[in-house]
C-alpha cells in the first residue's frame, strides 16, 4: 500500500502528522519500500517517534507514542513518561506539578527509593515506584493512565518488542486501527 494511502487511512482515525512534519521526515528514517511492504507496521512505529534529523525534538504525531519501557535511569524519567501520556490524551497540562525521584541501587533493589507525585485537579497523588533496574514500573504507569482516562477513551497498545506503541482512543477507533494493521489492539488497562 502506498505511503500516502496509509497516511490517508490513519488521518480518518485522527492520527495525523504534526504541523511541520513532512513525508520527507518519514523517508529520512525509513525508505519508501520498507514503509509500503508491510502497511502500517513501520509507519505506526514512526508515528510514535521523533524526527531523526535537525531540528531535534520534533514528534511525528502527538497521538502515538513508542514507549520503550526500559527507560529509567534518573530522576525526571517518570516526569517524561507522564508528559508523554498527557500529550497522547490531547491534554498536555491535565496533570500538574509532576515530580519524581529515582534512586536505584542495582546491587540491592530493596535499598532503592523511587516515587512519583502529581496533581490532578485539586487532589495530589503520590505513588511509590517499584525499582527494577532500568525498567519502568508498569503498575505505577497504569495508575497514571487510570487518572488520565476520560471521555470514553482509553490507552491501547500495539506490541513492539520491549517497547509498546501507545494510543489514546475510543473502542471503535481502536478496532478500526486494529483492522488496518491486522492486529487486535488491547487496552492497557482491561475493563
Amino acid at each position: 500500500m502506498k505511503l500516502e494511502a496509509q497516511l490517508d487511512e490513519l488521518a480518518k482515525l485522527g492520527l495525523v502528522l504534526n504541523s511541520g512534519i513532512t513525508i520527507e521526515d518519514l523517508l529520512y528514517s525509513l525508505d519508501r519500500s520498507e514503509l509500503e511492504q508491510e502497511p502500517f507496521e513501520q509507519l505506526l512505529f514512526l508515528f510514535g517517534s521523533e524526527v531523526e534529523r535537525e531540528p531535534w525534538g520534533r514528534r511525528i504525531c502527538d497521538r502515538v507514542w513508542n514507549f520503550d519501557t526500559e527507560c529509567i535511569v534518573s530522576t525526571g524519567d517518570y516526569v517524561n513518561i507522564v508528559k508523554n501520556l498527557c500529550l497522547l490524551t490531547g491534554k498536555p497540562d491535565y496533570l500538574t506539578d509532576v515530580v519524581d525521584y529515582i534512586n536505584v541501587d542495582s546491587t540491592n533493589m530493596t535499598a532503592s527509593e523511587c516515587w512519583l507525585e502529581y496533581t490532578l485537579g485539586d487532589r495530589q497523588q503520590r505513588w511509590s515506584i517499584e525499582a527494577n533496574d532500568d525498567w519502568a514500573d508498569m503498575m505505577t504507569i497504569t495508575y497514571v493512565m487510570e487518572d488520565l482516562q476520560h471521555d470514553g477513551k482509553q490507552f491501547y497498545s500495539k506490541d513492539n518488542g520491549q517497547a509498546m506503541i501507545l494510543f489514546y482512543l475510543d473502542r471503535a477507533t481502536a478496532d478500526r486501527l486494529g483492522d488496518l494493521c491486522d492486529e487486535d489492539l488491547e487496552p492497557v488497562i482491561p475493563s
